[in-house]
């Protein structure tokens, strides 16, 4: 793929509608200045002082940045509490231009948190213990009927679907085992729209749709070992891909994304990029890459490279879970499209039939 195909298909994306359905969680970054530290007089302990806050859509919402920075529209279904960080979370989103009305407010659920306090100093910040809201309750029937109305009402307004499946508690979140069958319904009846999933915990129990996990989920869902080749990791993707009759995308790290459909596993190689890296978010950067691709309707291999595109571009923002966008990078200055990465795939995907 050259640079103007690549421009061509980005082109097409922005005239394309696509629905994230899953886990929305509020990322929250507290940051606090260790030079304002005071006891507390009840219990004697250093009382850190917050000076200002960072507040984003996260798990769900981080290919939801991703899209947005593609340029497609979004519409997004899953549920929040009715709490001040579902206000938060849904501020946070349609700030982003995300059409909520998939959205479900419901009192007797938490809005996901991840709470994250950051001791600012000289060099940098610091990470301090994550303080995690979860909902370890099982979702009510009646929220997952919600969630399934609402897909099946909105999948019809749409070009592709992804699937964000990120609580590892089960049947704790957005994508239930009613909620995994209701989409394989979906996927049985409209095979020509592109459906994708990524799960933490469940990837080898969605039917019908695609799957992009990372080679380490994949390996868990079949049972298989770790530490197997790149041989073993295009096995895994052609299992997936039987197993689900659909096609399979699997990340493995700077090797790059094997894609997987019928009889023939492809590997499309990784960009490569100089410098300090820093890989979080990649995957999820890398299936706004895919979807938006076959959204516009970009073959498998196509779709990959673009996935590995962004995601090249992506880990080459430190500190932040980075977005690649046309024009413009998370931080406000110019993408180097082009520059930073080589258009021309060399070596080409490399095809192997699997018998």
């Amino acid at each position: 793929m050259t640079k103007d195909e690549l421009a061509e298909r980005l082109k097409l994306a922005a005239k394309k509608k696509i629905l994230v359905l899953g886990d929305f969680f509020l990322d929250r970054y507290l940051l606090i200045d260790p030079s304002r530290n005071e006891p507390s007089i009840e219990t004697g302990l250093t009382a850190y002082q917050v000076f200002d806050r960072r507040l984003s859509p996260g798990a769900a919402g981080t290919v939801t940045n991703n899209l947005v920075a593609l340029g497609v529209s979004i519409v997004a279904i899953g549920f929040v509490g009715d709490d001040g960080e579902g206000f938060e979370l849904r501020r946070a989103l349609e700030r982003l231009g995300v059409d909520t009305r998939g959205i479900v407010v419901r009192p007797d659920r938490a809005t996901p948190t991840y709470t994250k306090p950051m001791i600012v100093e000289s060099d940098g910040e610091r990470e301090l213990n994550r303080l995690d809201i979860k909902n370890w309750t099982r979702t009510p029937q009646a929220l997952e009927r919600e969630i399934i109305r609402n897909l099946e009402q909105l999948s019809e307004e749409v070009d592709a679907i992804v699937v964000m499946d990120q609580v590892n508690e089960l049947d704790c979140g957005t994508v239930t085992g009613t909620v995994r069958e209701s989409l394989a319904r979906l996927g049985a009846s409209r095979p020509n729209l592109p459906i994708i999933a990524d799960s933490r915990a469940r990837i080898g129990e969605f039917k019908n749709v695609m799957v992009k996990p990372n080679h380490r989920e994949a390996l868990l869902a079949l049972n298989m070992k770790e530490n197997v080749s790149g041989e073993g990791i295009r096995t895994a993707a052609m299992r997936l891909c039987e197993r689900n009759g659909r096609p399979a995308f699997v990340t493995h790290g700077a090797q790059g994304m094997y894609v997987a459909d019928k009889a023939m596993a492809s590997l499309v190689p990784a960009i490569t990029v100089e410098g300090p890296i820093d890989i979080v978010g990649a995957g999820d950067s890398a299936t706004a890459g895919i979807v938006t691709a076959l959204s516009t309707g970009s073959s498998l291999t196509d779709a990959a490279l673009i996935g590995n595109i962004v995601a090249s571009i992506t880990i080459q923002q430190l500190g932040t879970t980075g977005t690649a966008s046309q024009d413009r990078d998370s931080h406000g200055s110019r993408n180097k499209w082009g520059k930073s990465i080589n258009f021309e795939v060399s070596p080409p995907p490399i095809a192997i039939a699997v018998r």
